[in-house]
């Protein structure tokens, strides 16, 4: 199973980006439990959001309002809609597919996101 995540980019304070991540392999994304994490410099990795294979979501404070996930079952992908981009939002963003039913995690290799003023 690999995670490819790509869309990352450089952009200014108050645009958006969209970032995606395929699995291949064989993964069973459709059942899978999908999530985005993102690394700053210098900082733990942290959480950013959540989708079951119901669609239900979760988001952390810091990206509520301004973050949307999404999957794509037909395709094994998931998405990250980025809107209102803040400086503090620059990080390695990484995508993460859990197979509960297996215990098994998988981590693609992270896609660097820089908001400039």
């Amino acid at each position: 199973v690999q995670l490819q995540a790509y869309g990352g980019g450089v952009v200014q304070a108050g645009e958006a980006l969209r970032l995606s991540c395929v699995a291949s392999g064989n993964a069973v994304a459709s059942s899978a439990t999908m999530r985005w994490y993102r690394q700053a410099p210098g900082k733990q990795r942290e959480l950013v959001a959540t989708i079951i294979s119901n669609g239900i979501t979760n988001y952390a404070d810091f990206v509520k309002g301004r973050f949307t996930v999404s999957r794509d079952k037909s395709k094994k992908s998931v998405y990250l809609q980025m809107n209102s981009l803040q400086l503090e939002d620059t990080a390695v963003y990484y995508c993460n597919m859990y197979e509960y039913w297996a215990g098994r995690n998988y981590w693609g290799q992270g896609t660097l996101v820089t908001v400039s003023s």
